[in-house]
C-alpha cells in the first residue's frame, strides 16, 4: 500500500525535524532543519530521484543529519516534550520535505511517481509534490503552483492521469483529493495542529484511535448515502475530505472548501450540446490513456528489496510477496468482452508509439487479459466471443487465465489487511489471480458504469427541467425488460420519477430513516424495472441492512435525521444520487486495489480519473437516459481513434454478477464461514446476530432468493476487523509507546440498550 503523510502544526518551533540529540534550538526556528534533499530513503523509498520535476530540491542547503518528524508529545507543553530526542517517522517512508511542515511518502513508488518542484530557488517555501501517474509537462505545474499559491485549486486537477497533489505556500499547506474519491485525503488533529494522510490507518496509528461502530453500521445499512456516512471512516477522529475538495492548513488550523464551480440555483444552467459533450469524453479518455502510455516503463528483472517491517504484513507475508512472479513488463488491460475494458485495450493498442515497447524494444505487443471461469461457464459465452473477437487485433496479445474451483469467490479468504472494508475482500484471491498474468501497467474498466451511464433518479431531474418526452426511450426499454405484464411498467415508473421529485431533500431523508427504524431492506434479488423503481429515492436501505440489528439500524436512522437538517450538496436528486454511486465505487475500487495488489503491479482506471469525470458531468441528462448511450459514447472514442469494425453484440449491457458463480463458492466455502460467524467481532459490537447470519449463509448455499451483495459485505467486514485486530505492527516508528496502533483495546462491547 502506498500512501502520503505530512503534518502542520501552529508550533514551528516544537517537535521539528531537526530535533536530535546535539542539534542546535536555532535549527527548529520557523525555517526548520532541513534534509539534504537527495531522495534520501527510510525503508522502500526509492534511494534517489523524484521524477523530471525534481533536481536538487529547495532542502539542499540543510546541515547535519535530520528524521523528519514531529516530536512524541500531544502538546509543546508536554512535560516529557524537552527530553524527547526521539521523532515520529513513518514505516519506511522517504522524505519529500522537512520542517516546519513535513511531508512523506510511504511505501513502493516508482521514481517517476513522485514530482518535486519549487516556483523559484530563492523562495524554497513555495513548492509542490504530485505522488502518482500525472500526465503535466513540469512548465504546467509551476504554471499551477503559481496559481495555487493565489488560491485557484482547479488548476492542480485538470491533468490527466490520478495523483494527489500537495502545495506549500509559507506555512499553508493545501492537499488536494480527486472527483471521484479514488484518491481520498483523511485528516486528524494532533500535537497542536493537524496531520493528514491519503490513508486512514496511519492516522488511526498515530492517535490510537478506537473502531467507530456507528460508521460501521451506516456502511452496512446505507452505504450509498454519504449522509450517514458523513465525513466519518472507520476510526474514530479520523475524517474524510469529500470528493471534488481540498483540505487547506495554515499553520495547524484546518479548512475544507470544494474547487468545483457551484450551479447557480437563480439562473439555469444553458443547454449542453450532446455532439460537443461526447467529443469533450473523447478527449478526456484518449490523454488519460496517453498519459499512462508515455509514462517510463518498468520491468521488474529482480526481486525487490525487502524494506523490513510492512504494516499489515508478517514475515510469512513479506517473503510470500518477495518470491510473487513479477507482472509482465508493458502496458497491459483486461478484456473481458465489456464495452469499457475493450475500449481501453484498444485505444493502448492504437495510439501513436508501441505499447508494449520498453526499454527500446520494439514490437511488443500490448497484453489482454481474460477471465474464464470453467466452474460457471454458463451466461459468460457472448462476452468470451467478443473478447476472441477483439483479441484478433494485430497489436494485442491475447492471454486467457481459465480456473475452476479455485478461483470461485470465497475460494480464499486470506489476504492483505486493506484501508478499510470493502465487498471485494472476498473475491481478492480471483481477481489476484487473473492480475498476475498482466503487466506491470495494466488497464481496468472500472468506473465506466458510474460515471457514464444515468442512474434511475435522473429521471426526475428530467421531470423537473419539464423535458417528459425524454423518459420515453427509457421507460420503453424498461417496459420490455420486464418478464411479467409490461403495460404497467412505464405508469410505475413514471409516477415514481413525478413522486421523486416532487419530495424536498428533507423530507426524503426522513422518509428514510423512518424507513430503517421499521427495518424495511431489500429481502433478495429483484428484476431491472424493481432495481429501478428502489433507486427513485433521496435514500434507501443497503442489502446487508437486512441482518442488521434494531439498535443499529436506529443508530443510522438518527445519522440520516441528522443530515436531513443541513443542506445539501445538490438539490437534483438525480445528480445527487449519481455522485454518492460514483463515489462509494471509487471508494471500493481502492480497496480492490490494495485486496489485489501484485508486487511491482500498477492498476490504472482511466475512468476515474479528474478530466474522464469532468468531462462525463457536461454530458446531457437527456442523452445519458437513452438506452445503450455508453456504448454509443464509447463507440464514438474508438471512432476517433480509427476502430470502426467491433464484434456483434458490442456494447450489449452486461448483465449482474455471475450469481451462479457465488453461490457455488459460498456453498464451497460454507463450513468456513459458519466458522467465521460462529462468534464474529461484529455480534461483539452489536451490528448483528451471529445466528440470523448463519442461517442466511445456509439458505444462500440452498439457492433460497437471499441478498447475494449484503453477504459478502457482512463476510467482506468481518474479516477486515479479524485482520485489523490480528496485525501486530504499527505504521510508525520513534514514538513514546513501542506499539502505537489503530483499535489497541479490540471491538467495543455491545452497548446495553436503553429501557
Amino acid at each position: 500500500m502506498r500512501w502520503l503523510v505530512g503534518w502542520s502544526s501552529i508550533a514551528a518551533s516544537f517537535g521539528t525535524a531537526g530535533r536530535v540529540a546535539g542539534q542546535a534550538a536555532a535549527h527548529a526556528s520557523h525555517q526548520g532543519a532541513y534534509a539534504s534533499g537527495n531522495g534520501q530513503a527510510y525503508g522502500s523509498g526509492s534511494g534517489s530521484g523524484y521524477g523530471s520535476g525534481h533536481g536538487s530540491g529547495p532542502d539542499g542547503w540543510g546541515d547535519g543529519p535530520v528524521r523528519g518528524g514531529l516530536a512524541d508529545a500531544t502538546h509543546p507543553d508536554d512535560p516529557a516534550a524537552p527530553e524527547a530526542d526521539r521523532t515520529v517517522v513513518p514505516v519506511g517512508a522517504q522524505l519529500l520535505w522537512g520542517d516546519p511542515d513535513p511531508l512523506w511518502a510511504v511505501g513502493d513508488w516508482r521514481p517517476d511517481e513522485i514530482r518535486t518542484l519549487t516556483a523559484d530557488p530563492a523562495d524554497p517555501f513555495t513548492r509542490l509534490a504530485v505522488l502518482g501517474c500525472c500526465g503535466a509537462t513540469d512548465e504546467e505545474l509551476r504554471r499551477a503552483l503559481y496559481a495555487a499559491r493565489g488560491g485557484a485549486l482547479r488548476h492542480l486537477t485538470q491533468w490527466p492521469g490520478s495523483y494527489t497533489a500537495v502545495v506549500q505556500a509559507g506555512r499553508r499547506i493545501t492537499v488536494v483529493g480527486d472527483l471521484a474519491g479514488a484518491r481520498p485525503v483523511f485528516y486528524t488533529p494532533w500535537a497542536s495542529g493537524t496531520a493528514y494522510a491519503t490513508a486512514a490507518l496511519p492516522l488511526a496509528d498515530l492517535i490510537e484511535a478506537q473502531l467507530d461502530i456507528g460508521h460501521l453500521a451506516a456502511l452496512l445499512a446505507c452505504p450509498d448515502s454519504p449522509e450517514a456516512l458523513g465525513d466519518g471512516t472507520p476510526y474514530v477522529g479520523v475524517r474524510r475530505i469529500p470528493p471534488g475538495h481540498a483540505l487547506i492548513l495554515r499553520e495547524g488550523s484546518r479548512e475544507i472548501t470544494g474547487y468545483e464551480p457551484v450551479a447557480s440555483l437563480a439562473v439555469a444552467a444553458p443547454a449542453a450540446d450532446p455532439e460537443r459533450a461526447v467529443e469533450g469524453v473523447r478527449e478526456a479518455l484518449v490523454d488519460a490513456v496517453r498519459a499512462r502510455l508515455t509514462a517510463p516503463r518498468h520491468a521488474p528483472e529482480t526481486l525487490p528489496y525487502d524494506p523490513g517491517p510492512v504494516p499489515g504484513m508478517g514475515p510469512a507475508d513479506r517473503r510470500a510477496a518477495r518470491g510473487a512472479p513479477a507482472p509482465v513488463p508493458g502496458v497491459g488491460a483486461d478484456l473481458s468482452g465489456g464495452s469499457a475494458s475493450a475500449t481501453l485495450a484498444l485505444l493502448a493498442a492504437g495510439l501513436p508509439g508501441a505499447p508494449g515497447a520498453l526499454l527500446g524494444r520494439t514490437g511488443e505487443r500490448l497484453l489482454a487479459v481474460t477471465f474464464n471461469d470453467l466452474a460457471t461457464p454458463e451466461g459468460r459465452e457472448g462476452e468470451l466471443e467478443r473478447a476472441h473477437s477483439i483479441a484478433a487485433n494485430p497489436r494485442l496479445h491475447h492471454v486467457v487465465v481459465a480456473a475452476a474451483e479455485e478461483a470461485l469467490p470465497y475460494a480464499d479468504l486470506d489476504g492483505p489487511l486493506t484501508d478499510e472494508p470493502g465487498p471485494s475482500l472476498i473475491s481478492a484471491a480471483r481477481e489476484r489471480r487473473r492480475l498476475s498474468a498482466g503487466s506491470a501497467d495494466h488497464f481496468t474498466g472500472h468506473g465506466a458504469r458510474q460515471v457514464l451511464d444515468a442512474h434511475p433518479a435522473r429521471l426526475a431531474d428530467l421531470l423537473l427541467d419539464r423535458r417528459r418526452r425524454h423518459l420515453l426511450r427509457p421507460v420503453a426499454a424498461l417496459a420490455r425488460s420486464s418478464p411479467g405484464d409490461s403495460l404497467l411498467v412505464p405508469l410505475t415508473v413514471y409516477a415514481a420519477a413525478r413522486r421523486l421529485a416532487r419530495t424536498p431533500y428533507r423530507a426524503g431523508m426522513e422518509a428514510a430513516a423512518a424507513r430503517l427504524r421499521e427495518g424495511g431492506a431489500v429481502t433478495g434479488p429483484s428484476s431491472p424495472v424493481d432495481a429501478s423503481l428502489a433507486a427513485l429515492t433521496w435514500s434507501r436501505p443497503g442489502p446487508a441492512a437486512a441482518w442488521l440489528t434494531g439498535e443499529a439500524l436506529a443508530e443510522v436512522s438518527i445519522r440520516l435525521t441528522a443530515a436531513a437538517g443541513r443542506p445539501p450538496l445538490s438539490l437534483r436528486p438525480g445528480e445527487a444520487r449519481a455522485r454518492a454511486v460514483l463515489a462509494r465505487h471509487a471508494a471500493d475500487h481502492r480497496v480492490f486495489e490494495q485486496a489485489v495488489e501484485v508486487r511491482s503491479q500498477r492498476l490504472h482506471a482511466p475512468f476515474l480519473d479528474n478530466q474522464v469525470v469532468r468531462a462525463a458531468r457536461a454530458l446531457p441528462e437527456s442523452l445519458r437516459v437513452q438506452p445503450g448511450a455508453r456504448a454509443a459514447i464509447l463507440r464514438s472514442v474508438l471512432s476517433s481513434a480509427g476502430v470502426r469494425e467491433l464484434p456483434p453484440g458490442w456494447g450489449a449491457s452486461a448483465h449482474a454478477p455471475n450469481e451462479s458463480a457465488t453461490r457455488l463458492g459460498l456453498r464451497t466455502a460454507l463450513p468456513d464461514l459458519l466458522a467465521l460467524f460462529s462468534a464474529p467481532l461484529l455480534a461483539d459490537a452489536g451490528l448483528i446476530e451471529a445466528r440470523v447470519v448463519r442461517q442466511a449463509l445456509l439458505d444462500a448455499a440452498d439457492g433460497r432468493p437471499v441478498p447475494l451483495d449484503g453477504l459478502a459485505e457482512l463476510v467482506s467486514m468481518e474479516l477486515w476487523l479479524g485482520r485489523l485486530l490480528a496485525r501486530r505492527g504499527t505504521c510508525w516508528t520513534g514514538t513514546s509507546t513501542p506499539r502505537r496502533r489503530a483499535v489497541p483495546t479490540g471491538v467495543p462491547l455491545r452497548r446495553p440498550a436503553l429501557s
